[in-house]
Order: structure tokens, then sequence, then C-alpha cells
């Protein structure tokens, strides 16, 4: 019997939960959705379809679980919902202007961010708020020390800088209020002071690139 099938059968005589049965559920709905889409037509047939690969894909090349932790919060989650559209319309419009006003292109920054979320599951949908906002995207996790680092499309003075850690901040606080409480934790971790790690085109403040040669201007 080979590796793939040994834990195919191991997996088949694992109990499950009702919260692995919703979950599983969730998947599914989630996929079928998703394979619907791509055919651009909700017909009975593209249904059945994206059922029968969900199927497929759910028991044949199955995720790895991560450990849920924390607590889910509903109202703090509406709220950051609402605060990542919110980031999401008025980044969009200042990527807009950025890409249609006269003068040189925008000086950019690679920046380094360090978050105190504990949950795998929560720095995972941290990075992904992170990069659904145009003009920012995260190039690395250092999942141990929580740690990330981040290109940031306009870091031409200090105030675009700390207004960038500033937002980063403020999610992070929203993503602890809706998935971390104090109250769920026995002890927090303290964040430490972020800094830059390089620039391209950024004024030569306290935030000096460290590699001169990926400091340069495009």
């Amino acid at each position: 019997m080979t590796a793939f099938a040994q834990s195919l059968a191991r997996r088949m005589r694992t109990p499950l939960t009702v919260r692995d049965v919703l979950i599983r559920l969730w998947v599914i709905s989630w996929l079928t959705f998703v394979w619907v889409l791509l055919w651009g037509e909700v017909t009975a047939a593209n249904v059945v379809g994206g059922l029968a690969v969900s199927l497929a894909i759910l028991i044949l090349a199955p995720l790895p679980q991560l450990p849920v932790e924390g607590r889910l919060h509903p109202l703090s989650a509406i709220l950051l919902v609402l605060r990542v559209a919110f980031d999401l319309v008025v980044s969009s419009v200042e990527v807009a202007w950025l890409s249609v006003r006269p003068g040189p292109p925008p000086m950019t920054a690679i920046l380094r961010a360090h978050v105190s979320v504990r949950s795998d599951l929560v720095l995972g949908l941290l990075v992904d708020a992170i990069n659904v906002v145009p003009g920012t995207i995260v190039l690395e996790v250092d999942r141990r020390a929580r740690v990330l680092y981040i290109h940031v499309l306009d870091a031409h003075s200090a105030a675009k800088v700390d207004r960038f850690y500033a937002n980063v901040a403020r999610l992070e606080r929203m993503f602890i209020r809706a998935f971390e409480r104090e109250d769920d934790w026995q002890e927090r971790v303290r964040r430490p002071t972020p800094r830059v790690v390089s620039a391209r085109g950024a004024p030569g403040d306290a935030r000096q690139p460290e590699d001169d040669e990926r400091g340069q201007r495009r």
C-alpha cells in the first residue's frame, strides 16, 4: 500500500466532529461556487460538475489542517470587513491617481512590520487583507518571528511611511479584537518597533535603506 493510500485510509477511519463536517461543507460550497464562476453560467450541469470536482479535491488532495485558536467576535469581525472595504476603495483611488498624475513614478519601499497575532490562521487572514488593498503586497512572511516584509507603492516621504505603519497597526488591532481578544489568551506578545528594510527612492531620513543598490530609483 502506498503512502497516499495509507494516509487516505487513516483519514477515512478518523471520526468527524460537527465542526469538521461544517468546515467540509463550507469548502465544498465555496469550491462549487468558484467552479460555476469560472464557467460563467449557473446551470445544473455546472453545479453538479462543481460538486464532483470539490469532492475529488477534498478527498484526493486535502489541505493540511491549521490549528484554530481564539474565538470569533461577530461585531468586531463586521467592523473589520468594513474597514478593509474602506481601505480598498481609498487605496484604489490613490493608486489610480499615481498612475495618471504628471511627474516621476512614485518612490517605493520594502518595509518590515512586526505583528503580534498568535494564530497562523489569523496571520494568514491579515496577510490576505494587506494584499487585497492596492498599493501594498506582502513579499515574505517570517512565521516564527511574526514579521511581514511588505512592498509599498508610495513611500516618498516619512509621513507616507508612518501612515503605512499606522494602517498596519490598526488592522492588526482589529484582527486581534475580532479573533484574539485578551480574554481569549493568557498572555500577549509585545510588538517591537517596525522599521524599513529597504527603500527605492526614499528620502535620506532615519529610515535610510540598508542596501544602497536596492535603494536606487527604478
